[in-house]
């Protein structure tokens, strides 16, 4: 019963739905482009070879996790066809920004029951992967009544999350036990599985696949180009994956270290690439002198800020820079993962609003290899600038938030022992 009034629901609510990505696509015209799409209508793409793997990754977050174990997997299996699923156009860039043509790519269909079996009928996989969270019942239910093995891998379940789904425990056991084997990477998620009903024989343990994070040699010669192009000696420290209400913030933040460390470069990089303009607008606002990456702008002598409004350089940005902080932690919006800046040794300052990243951040303060701050400008220009001046705990922290990564290496290894079973199935 429970069901038809979910059905009910995502149909009564596709007007607000169509009328959300009318008003995005004002800003982001990507947003009301392969519409067709949403409903699994898919006559412009070339239909996949049969037998495959279905991998869904929400959006560019997600995108990371499963771009590594897309290349163990094509590695590993180097015919089987794999066809990548996004809900978001930034999401969608990424994969073909990552891929090209080296796999099927579309988006995920509304959790319609008529669109979900035209999706999956279209595909006709032999396995479903969906990366990190996303439940959806129709599709869950049309999988298993396929017999389509579905397994969420990179499990994570935030605290908020799990509040949420308990509003409808009753329903999450019946939902939770139709899915073959959930992967969590933390066991604080793994227990909130368990507390809404998930079997225990149907979930394990491997860890966050984001901490086998290689930065393999094209990267490094990126990097490499960057920093001879964009260093010229001068210190450069990164805000990266900022929200609306912290631009503001951090540009105060600089004005401040510019008194002190008159050649200091901000590197600044908003989340979404819709705030690229209004985040262009508060440059300018604050006075600053800055470039834009999205017009092959190279950061002059007098340059104070670089505008990174471009997608898919962000390890490269980390990679030319000496201090980081991470965005989406000085509002209430929960963090992002520090992982990429912990592979290049760097410092990490973060907000306190971390809750959507609980364990590594948790691992993190027990070694004590981040720096949390408050949320206005004096506090987080007072701890940049003592980085600066001070080299040798630069690099204790650096050193100390590497080994919280490299100790917890060896998830996607983990995961691909489980999916070989699935896999390896005709």
């Amino acid at each position: 019963m429970w069901r038809f009034f979910y059905t009910a629901l995502i149909y009564i609510i596709q007007p607000a739905l169509l009328l959300f990505m009318l008003i995005r696509s004002i800003k982001s015209p990507r947003y009301r482009r392969r519409l067709a799409e949403r409903y699994g209508f898919y006559h412009h793409i070339r239909r996949p070879q049969s037998g495959g793997v279905i991998i869904h990754a929400a959006s560019v977050g997600e995108v990371m996790a499963a771009a590594l174990l897309i290349r163990r997997i094509q590695q590993d299996y180097p015919v089987l066809p794999i066809t990548v699923t996004t809900f978001t156009p930034t999401g969608s860039e990424r994969v073909k920004a990552l891929w090209g043509d080296k796999v099927t790519h579309f988006y995920l269909p509304w959790d319609l029951p008529w669109a979900v079996r035209r999706f999956l009928r279209f595909v006709e996989p032999k396995l479903f992967i969906m990366i990190e969270t996303e439940l959806w019942p129709n599709l869950i239910d049309r999988c298993n009544r396929r017999h389509i093995p579905l397994i969420i891998v990179n499990a994570r379940l935030s605290a908020r999350s799990a509040q949420r789904y308990g509003r409808i425990k009753g329903c999450m056991g019946e939902i939770l036990s139709q899915i073959a084997l959930i992967a969590a990477q933390d066991k604080a998620s793994a227990e909130r599985y368990l507390a809404l009903g998930a079997p225990s024989e149907k979930l394990t343990l491997t860890g966050n696949i984001k901490f086998d994070l290689n930065i393999d040699e094209r990267l490094q010669q990126k990097i490499a180009q960057f920093k001879q192009d964009w260093r010229n000696q001068r210190p450069i420290w990164i805000a990266a994956s900022t929200h609306d209400g912290e631009d503001e913030i951090i540009l105060a933040a600089h004005r401040k270290l510019l008194t002190t460390i008159p050649n200091l470069l901000l590197l600044l990089v908003p989340r979404h690439p819709e705030r690229f303009e209004p985040v262009a607008d508060a440059i300018k606002a604050a006075k600053l002198r800055f470039i834009r990456r999205s017009a092959l702008q190279i950061p002059a002598a007098d340059t104070q800020v670089a505008l990174c409004d471009s997608m898919g350089e962000l390890l490269i940005f980390y990679g030319i820079s000496d201090v980081a902080f991470i965005g989406g932690s000085l509002i209430p919006r929960g963090g992002h993962n520090p992982i990429e800046a912990l592979a290049f040794k760097l410092p990490v300052i973060t907000g306190k609003y971390v809750f959507n990243f609980t364990e590594i951040f948790r691992r993190l303060r027990e070694e004590h290899a981040v720096i949390e701050i408050d949320s206005n400008s004096t506090a987080l220009a007072a701890e940049v600038e003592c980085l600066f001046h001070s080299p040798a705990r630069r690099k204790q922290l650096g050193e100390a938030g590497y080994r919280v990564l490299d100790e917890n290496r060896g998830a996607l290894t983990r995961t691909m022992n489980l999916l070989t079973s699935y896999l390896d199935k005709q």
